[in-house]
């Protein structure tokens, strides 16, 4: 959906703001692509999780549950840091696919909701 013309002003007007303030951050925040953020946050999981699968692996050798079980945990919140910034990278890529034009979009709960209160309303006049 594009932007109005008021909108596209008042944006603009913001960016020039943002200029004026801050130069050294809005180029940095104009530059930086999204993807490359998320990728940098799959490596540092990536890395995390081999370092849990170490700590895991040491304390099942040298028998400390307490080293094991930080090692799981260490891999579980990796994993989950990893598959957040994966979903992103791959949901923000421009070769998304828009599953909504194979099918008939079904309408929400307030969508449907709102329309039971308007058939309700003009039934009643």
């Amino acid at each position: 959906m594009p932007l109005s013309e008021h909108e596209q002003r008042m944006l603009e007007q913001i960016e020039r703001a943002l200029y004026a303030e801050d130069p050294k951050f809005a180029h940095t925040v104009r530059q930086t692509n999204p993807q490359v953020h998320y990728k940098r946050r799959l490596i540092k999981a990536s890395i995390g999780f081999v370092a849990g699968i170490g700590l895991l692996l040491g304390g099942m050798v040298f028998q400390t549950v307490p080293v094991s079980v930080a090692g799981f945990l260490i891999m579980l919140v990796c994993a989950l840091w990893g598959l957040s910034g994966w979903r992103r990278a791959a949901g923000s890529s421009s070769f998304t696919i828009d599953r909504g034009s194979k099918r008939q979009q079904r309408p929400g709960m307030m969508d449907r909701l709102e329309e039971r209160w308007r058939r309700r309303q003009e039934g009643e006049q």
